[in-house]
């Protein structure tokens, strides 16, 4: 008789294009959110959650590089027939919200929004299937000036976490500019342009990236990346895309000269004339409140690659210097973006409905700091009290608790107590500041062994240390004096 066939174990892997998030990171994490959090308060927005899912209708087709039905989405079909998908940002989602609940919210309607969103695409080095945004958005302010809010909240958000001024910029453009040098390169918006219109939106955002050489490639015949990887070009003229890169370089040494170059440039468009007005207003708007070139620009460069922009659009860009995977020098670059969107609730409701907001790279974010080592440091863990007995649990717990009470992290080893250099090392492993040890003599003695851990970690890092030698790094204290001594410790190093 065969032997029945074992059942293979699962194998312990995480999916690819995803990542496991531990202590450290997810405490940096919501310090972070809760800091911006602070800042769209003080302007006055209102949080919201919606759901993690959304029906693929709802959801709308607004994603780069779709060519066929749910394609950069994780979507499925329910059994009614309806398809349903995961969130791919948090701006889809505020649509539908707007639209349902419009007799209920106040006009304006100012929300923000953090958690994970989730994109099936391809994932490559720092670049994962699922990743946190934090959005701020206006919905039915049709004035240019919840645009300018909406950069100078950023602004401030940024330096609020520890970005200081001189080491990012906010870089403002306006689509409707850019319409109209499409449509003086012979790419009106109409039905019949609005497939390589937006290959030109999603090209023309990598220019950072690609450079003018590669904006070229991509919008004439072609470009073959450093893997071999070729990608389909645009089709376009060498001229068409000449007058299109002579947007994108549109920068000046001035928000004003930047201006008059593109109101060169649009012509006689209405469209273009239109937003170079827009972009007039906020400048003028920023500058009167101290948002001054030194922290907001005017930018051609900016598109934003999501095709449901409809005005200005915005990017905040970090300018420091960072050594990348290959020991290469470059600008960190981009960690929020945003722009108008008034076409977005008008899907359901028929109406247009002016909106405007912003998505910050959660995890891009972070990494800055981290860079810049504003955050990263080891963080500290929690006091261990150790078992020599396990008869008296009780007694460990007591004390556990009195330090928690005082408001300082503590936890009893819940291990094996069998082998006490097994705890010892539990401590370690926790980045634990101090390990308490009471034994029978000592309970009998009414006192505590206080193991000052983080000493005894640098005594190990180099034994002569001068400034440590003649400090102890354990301490026998009189039980009633167990908090005031941890305390006292911890206090000596922060």
């Amino acid at each position: 008789m065969a032997k029945p066939k074992k059942t293979p174990r699962p194998k312990a892997v995480t999916p690819k294009g995803f990542r496991d998030y531990f202590g450290t990171e997810v405490t940096e994490r919501k310090a972070m959110l809760d800091q911006i959090a602070e800042v769209y308060h003080l302007y006055g927005f209102e949080a919201l959650e919606t759901s993690a899912v959304e029906t693929v209708e709802a959801l709308g087709k607004f994603l780069p590089d779709v060519d066929r039905p749910n394609e950069g989405v994780f979507a499925w079909q329910e059994d009614d027939s309806d398809w349903v998908a995961l969130r791919y940002d948090m701006t889809a989602p505020l649509a539908r919200v707007a639209a349902q609940y419009r007799q209920d919210l106040p006009t304006p309607y100012r929300r923000f929004a953090m958690g994970p969103v989730w994109r099936n695409e391809k994932p490559g080095p720092g670049r994962f299937r699922q990743f946190y945004q934090c959005d701020a958005d206006t919905v039915g302010a049709p004035s240019v000036a919840a645009d300018a809010e909406i950069c100078a909240m950023l602004s401030d958000t940024l330096e609020a976490v520890g970005i200081p001024r001189g080491d990012y910029i906010i870089r403002v453009n306006n689509r409707k500019v850019l319409d109209g040098v499409l449509e003086a390169a012979g790419l009106p918006d109409t039905e019949e342009f609005a497939n390589v219109r937006g290959i030109v939106l999603r090209t023309i955002d990598k220019h950072d990236k690609f450079g003018d050489a590669g904006v070229m490639a991509l919008l004439t015949e072609g470009r073959k990346d450093e893997s071999g990887d070729f990608t389909k070009g645009a089709g376009l003229a060498t001229e068409q895309v000449e007058l299109i890169l002579g947007f994108v370089n549109g920068r000046q040494d001035s928000n004003a000269t930047t201006l008059d170059r593109l109101a060169s440039l649009v012509g006689e468009a209405k469209t273009g004339q239109e937003g170079v007005d827009e972009l007039r207003q906020i400048a003028t708007l920023l500058e009167g409140q101290g948002y001054g070139p030194d922290r907001i620009v005017i930018d051609p460069a900016v598109v934003r690659g999501l095709g449901y922009y409809t005005g200005p659009v915005y990017e905040a860009e970090l300018t420091f210097e960072v050594t990348d995977e290959k020991g290469r020098v470059r600008e960190f670059g981009s960690v929020a973006g945003g722009g108008r969107y008034d076409d977005l609730v008008k899907r359901f409701t028929g109406q247009a409905v002016p909106a405007t907001g912003m998505s910050i790279g959660v995890d891009r974010l972070l990494a800055a700091l981290r860079a810049t080592g504003r955050i990263g440091s080891t963080a500290q863990g929690p006091v261990v009290v150790t078992v020599m007995d396990r008869d008296r649990m009780a007694d460990y717990m007591e004390m556990v608790t009195e330090l928690r009470q005082a408001g300082i992290r503590a936890e009893v080893y819940l291990g094996n107590p069998k082998n006490f250099g097994n705890q010892l090392k539990y401590a370690d492993k926790r980045e634990s500041p101090v390990a308490i040890i009471q034994g029978g003599d000592e309970a009998d003695r009414g006192v505590v062994q206080i193991k000052d851990l983080i000493l005894g970690a640098k005594i190990a890092q180099s034994a002569s240390l001068e400034e440590w030698k003649d400090r102890p790094n354990q301490y026998e204290v009189p039980r009633a004096e167990l908090v005031s001594k941890v305390r006292e410790i911890i206090e000596s190093y922060n």
